[in-house]
């Protein structure tokens, strides 16, 4: 019998992921769980890490420099750096 993973909900995945563990070896699970757990936690940073260029990507601080007028040009440069 085929199980369509792509299709089951969270819930019946818990469920099915607890019952595998059920039957491992004590060590085995501990691996699993500390799989979870690094998953969880990179998870978590790439969550805060999209929420912090979100907020810098919308922020107003650095706007003024928008406004600021050029300094130098390309001819005031003494070298060129074709690399």
């Amino acid at each position: 019998m085929s199980i369509n993973y792509r299709i089951m909900t969270k819930q019946a995945i818990i469920e099915r992921t607890v019952k595998a563990i059920n039957q491992l070896p004590e060590d085995k699970a501990e691996e699993i769980s500390d799989f979870a757990d690094f998953v969880s936690k990179r998870y978590e940073e790439n969550q805060l890490t999209q929420g912090i260029q979100k907020l810098t990507a919308d922020s107003v601080v650095f706007d003024f420099l928008n406004d600021e007028e050029e300094l130098y040009s390309v001819a005031d440069l003494k070298e060129v750096y074709n690399g």
